[in-house]
């Protein structure tokens, strides 16, 4: 074993971990909430900003975080990300109200904007063999199926023994240990060629996802007829709209169309917008079925989602081990029919203790097929991307992941409310009993089966078997700033 292969496997051990530390942050604050909530006396209108402030800026900002990162440098960039999300997580860890909590949120989003991408594109970078980039994405897809409930799981050990606030006063010294074990592993890469940024599309593609965001999460508290939640994501649409029509013709886009006209690549962008879309807001509704109907502590609360992170795990090493045989349409079909009959099981959560029953069952379900699911689409999203794009299409498919739980969030916590609120007018008891609570969890849970079957339809039709590519002439590497990307489904066959 080389000390040049040595040092990209510690390499991808310091990615994995700022990876993990973006993840977590868009879970950990949720079991913490009620107590930065009473402590910092914010309303409950207010709350959700906790969670929105992080993922608006996060969502929004994605597509300009890649490019900066393609355009000044991935290392570089990726070790001011690091500095920059361990002081805003300083900042909000002793924050002394609710504003200050929803800044320093919203800083740390700008912040993982800029890391998300560079951690993935120094991921394809890093590893140009087929075999051991398709290791490096099993460690990616693990870290990014199991950081969620890796989230809750500290979120609540934290609450419970030290503060809410260390939740995110852990971020500091993880973050800038990170960065100086991380400065003498990585190289830096930077696109070569056009580097002028895309100002227009920058600004209409941030303000559009912005918008978007914010109308759904409007819609959450204000229904989806109110007239701001209308005016949001019509105003979205537009500007959306826009930003399309004039990447067709800007001269160094923001987002080159010609990635997602790919048909492999576009599926795979799809993919990801319905995998978070309909699982993410699982997380929510079960940490509320733990600790307001079974009554499950902060900590035991984090520890039922156990299960989760251990599926991942295993079924995304499987995953890197059958992906050059099997190919990613069928292992992401699998993982998607899987995920699918573990949420149609937590269709029928009772409302009465049903942990090993219904809860753990489904959980495995879904875990198991996140992890089929996370490696070979993680991989086929960058087939064939060049250089000068690998930021742009990084971002993308984090991109995909935090738009689509932003809005899976509270399209399904809009129907949640709507369905427990119908149930106990019809009933005749209290919105918060645990009956209630559950039917409109149920209903949600019925709703997320819809997307994860119309995620198995997208699958099944856009992503094919890609050929394996013809060998390079030997004085072709790096030509005019193109590097071949070889994921492991480039040797499938």
């Amino acid at each position: 074993m080389t000390a040049d292969h040595d040092r990209r496997w510690l390499a991808l051990a310091v990615i994995g971990i700022a990876q993990l530390m973006i993840i977590l942050d868009s879970s950990i604050v949720n079991i913490a909430l009620p107590d930065a909530q009473s402590a910092l006396h914010i309303t409950n209108a207010d709350r959700q900003w906790a969670i929105t402030a992080y993922t608006l800026t996060f969502g929004g900002l994605l597509p300009l975080g890649g490019r900066i990162g393609d355009y000044l440098g991935r290392k570089r960039i990726f070790m001011i990300s690091l500095f920059g999300f361990a002081g805003a997580s300083a900042l909000g860890g002793v924050a002394q109200n609710g504003a200050m909590l929803f800044g320093a949120r919203a800083v740390q989003g700008v912040f993982a904007a800029l890391l998300a991408p560079a951690v993935l594109s120094l991921i394809t970078t890093t590893f140009q063999e087929a075999k051991e980039r398709a290791k490096a994405f099993a460690v990616y897809g693990a870290i990014s199926g199991t950081g969620g409930a890796l989230g809750l799981i500290a979120g609540g050990a934290l609450t419970q023994y030290l503060s809410w606030r260390w939740t995110l006063l852990v971020n500091t010294p993880i973050a800038i240990g990170v960065a100086f074990a991380a400065f003498p592993l990585l190289k830096e890469s930077r696109a070569e060629g056009d580097r002028r940024f895309d100002i227009p599309g920058t600004v209409a593609v941030t303000g559009g996802l912005a918008l978007l965001v914010y109308g759904f999460t409007e819609a959450s508290i204000h229904g989806w007829r109110a007239p701001r939640t209308l005016a949001l994501l019509v105003v979205a649409g537009v500007v959306l709209a826009e930003f399309i029509v004039w990447e067709t013709r800007a001269k160094n886009p923001i987002l080159p169309l010609r990635i997602i006209m790919d048909r492999n690549r576009g599926g795979s962008y799809a993919a990801f917008l319905l995998t978070t879309l309909g699982m993410f807001s699982s997380f929510l509704f079960l940490s509320y079925y733990f600790q307001g109907v079974l009554g499950f502590s902060p900590l035991k609360a984090g520890i039922a989602f156990l299960p989760f992170p251990l599926g991942v795990i295993t079924s995304s090493t499987i995953a890197s081990k059958t992906l050059p045989r099997f190919g990613p349409r069928a292992l992401a079909m699998t993982g998607f029919a899987s995920a699918t009959l573990g949420m149609l099981w937590l269709t029928q959560l009772p409302a009465e203790s049903a942990y090993w029953t219904h809860v753990v069952p489904a959980m495995l379900l879904i875990s198991l097929g996140m992890g089929q699911v996370f490696v070979p689409l993680s991989s086929t999203a960058l087939l064939g991307v060049p250089n000068h794009d690998a930021g742009a299409a990084s971002a993308l498919v984090n991109t995909m992941q935090q738009i689509g739980g932003s809005l899976g969030i509270a399209l399904l916590n809009t129907i949640a409310t709507s369905a427990t609120a119908a149930y106990a007018k019809g009933h005749g008891v209290l919105p918060s009993a645990g009956t209630a609570q559950v039917h409109g969890f149920a209903t949600a849970f019925a709703v997320s089966v819809g997307i994860l079957l119309f995620a198995i339809l997208v699958v099944g039709s856009l992503i094919r078997r890609p050929p394996t590519p013809p060998a390079p002439p030997a004085n072709a590497a790096g030509h005019d700033g193109i590097v071949e990307l070889e994921p492991a489904l480039a040797s499938v066959g």
